[in-house]
């Protein structure tokens, strides 16, 4: 039996050079917008010191690290971490280091970064209060927490559905939290929402479940749940004929609360 956290570096390490190269994770308005309110931040107060919780392929902290004093960029798996320290050493990002740690337990001093952010990630986290308190602590008086991630509509039908098909073709996944349950979870560590903003992202099926490198007989499976789904489900996130779908990704911007 393994862990969790073992669970997740064994699905993520094999495939962290998809997860640079994904053109899911790599475009997106969100990583211009980032970049931008840094640019804007510098302009006013001076470069930020920055985290990047769960990392990934590494997209935000590389759209964040023209505008920043420092990137530190995070992740549990230490493939995915040298996938994105040889991608930065190619962009010419000498501002962005890497650390492994896991986003329940940072491995940082309380108050070291003027923004803590997290970009497709914390659907992953297997505690996410411990998480967020976390992010919390290591932020400073005055700091910025960014979050992006997937997240599940208030409807128990078209939840279920889209933690089902999360979970087949990635069994580290854990859970799509709804906007509600996000304003309760940073509320409950002391912060607040100051902003939030949601769009749709298209998932093209046979893309998403070759970057994750999912086996034959659950691709069969989630055709089938895709195909079968009520109408509902179906017009809800735009199941095309080729098992395609839209899933509800949300900015959500924070601070101390006041």
């Amino acid at each position: 039996m393994i862990s969790h956290d073992e669970q997740v570096d064994r699905q993520f390490g094999p495939v962290a050079a998809a997860y640079v190269t994904s053109a899911v994770h790599s475009q997106g308005a969100d990583l211009a917008r980032i970049a931008d309110l840094l640019r804007e931040h510098a302009g006013r107060h001076g470069p930020a010191t920055v985290l990047d919780v769960g990392c990934g392929g590494g997209h935000l902290s590389f759209a964040m690290a023209p505008h920043a004093v420092s990137v530190t960029a995070c992740d549990l798996s230490p493939e995915m971490l040298a996938a994105v320290a040889g991608e930065a050493e190619r962009r010419g990002l000498r501002n962005l280091r890497t650390q492994q740690g896991a986003a329940e337990a940072l491995p940082f001093a309380d108050a070291s970064f003027d923004w803590v952010c997290t970009r497709f990630s914390a659907h992953h986290w297997a505690d996410l209060p411990a998480g967020l308190r976390e992010m919390r602590r290591v932020l400073k008086p005055g700091g910025r927490v960014i979050v992006i991630d997937v997240v599940a509509p208030d409807s128990a039908l078209l939840d279920t559905h889209l933690q089902a098909v999360e979970l087949l073709r990635d069994p580290s996944h854990v859970r799509d939290h709804s906007l509600a349950e996000w304003a309760a979870q940073l509320a409950r560590v002391g912060l607040a929402v100051d902003a939030q903003d949601t769009w749709p992202l298209r998932m093209v099926f046979d893309t998403w479940v070759a970057r994750m490198q999912t086996p034959a007989d659950r691709v069969a499976v989630l055709r089938s749940l895709l195909q079968s789904a009520p109408r509902e489900v179906r017009e809800y996130f735009n199941v095309t004929s080729d098992s395609s779908f839209d899933i509800d990704v949300a900015w959500i911007d924070a601070s101390i609360a006041g």
